[in-house]
């Protein structure tokens, strides 16, 4: 990575590269907001450690 350049989401590097979970297995079947759609995402990332610095 070259120096000075940033990563989004405060520094992490997310692949979901081999994940063969449903949208509807990681939000659910309702609809829900953006904010609670973002604390999903990020429990399952971190549970799927598919998350790097």
């Amino acid at each position: 990575m070259a120096k000075g350049k940033r990563l989004a989401f405060g520094g992490y590097s997310i692949s979901f590269k081999g994940c063969s979970d449903s949208m509807s297995s990681v939000f659910g079947e309702k609809p829900i907001g953006p904010s609670e759609m973002t604390k999903k995402l990020w429990v399952y990332v971190k549970r799927k450690k598919l998350a790097g610095k």
